[in-house]
Order: C-alpha cells, then sequence, then structure tokens
C-alpha cells in the first residue's frame, strides 16, 4: 500500500515538472511547446534572449536551451545561470553541439537539432524523473555531460 502511495506521489510530481523553452526559432519553439504540452505538463515559457529567459526561470524546473539565440551565443551562459542560480535542469538543443560538446556547469548535456517529438518526450521524463529522485534511462541521442 505504501508502495503504491510513493509511486504515485513520484508520478504527480512528474507531471508537475515546468518546461521553459529558450529557442528563438519560433515555430521550433511552437513545435516544442506542443509536444510538451501533448505530454499533459506545462509550458513555463517562451524565450528567445538572455533577458526573456531570465525572466522565466523561477517558474520552470526544465529547460531547453539553444546555443545561439536572438542575442547571440549566450545560450551556454543562460544554461549555466538557470542550472546554478535556480536548480533547472538544462538540456542544450542546438545545431552546434560542438560548442557546448565539453560540458557547461550544472547542465544535463546536449542532443543535436534537429529533434523529434518522441526524442523531446524522452528528454523530458528522463529530466523529470532525475528530479524527483527516480531512476531514468539516458535518451541514446543525448551526449550526458559528466
Amino acid at each position: 500500500m505504501a508502495t503504491n502511495v510513493v509511486r504515485r506521489w513520484q508520478r504527480d510530481e512528474l507531471m508537475k515538472q515546468r518546461v521553459l523553452i529558450v529557442e528563438d526559432e519560433f515555430l521550433i519553439a511552437l513545435d516544442l511547446e506542443a509536444t510538451v504540452e501533448g505530454m499533459g505538463m506545462q509550458v513555463a515559457g517562451l524565450a528567445h534572449n538572455r533577458e526573456q529567459a531570465l525572466r522565466l526561470a523561477p517558474l520552470a524546473d526544465i529547460a531547453f536551451v539553444d546555443v545561439n539565440l536572438a542575442d547571440g551565443p549566450t545560450g551556454p551562459d543562460i544554461g549555466r545561470q538557470l542550472a546554478a542560480q535556480h536548480g533547472i535542469a538544462v538540456v542544450f538543443m542546438t545545431a552546434n553541439p560542438e560548442v557546448v560538446v565539453h560540458g557547461v556547469k550544472g547542465a544535463v548535456g546536449v542532443v543535436q537539432k534537429p529533434v523529434m517529438p518522441s526524442l523531446v518526450e524522452q528528454l523530458v521524463k528522463y529530466l523529470a524523473a532525475r528530479r524527483v529522485g527516480l531512476f531514468a534511462v539516458v535518451p541514446q541521442q543525448m551526449t550526458v555531460f559528466a
């Protein structure tokens, strides 16, 4: 009985995770938003630069961050700040993974664009599970930072 209560609590906590999308390509951001919401999870907001991302940070638990944004190659610094100052689980989604291949302090990892909806779902499940202390399988397409 107690195991069922714990599992239900963990499942509820997984679904409460809010996702911040830091992406300056509007159609990509909308696609990510639709995928996350289609999973029954909430999007904390869409940001296309550092200012917007940091303003929305207090609302988020997970963040997908592009490397090159409307205000330049600010993604790695944004990801570092989101993780360090707000405890957000950050994954970079970029066409230029080599920029962050050696890792960004506090961030979880990187995936190369284009990112299919099935991978977005895997990433959200993995990151949400990590945040609530559950075992989760790392999505195969993600490079995990040490």
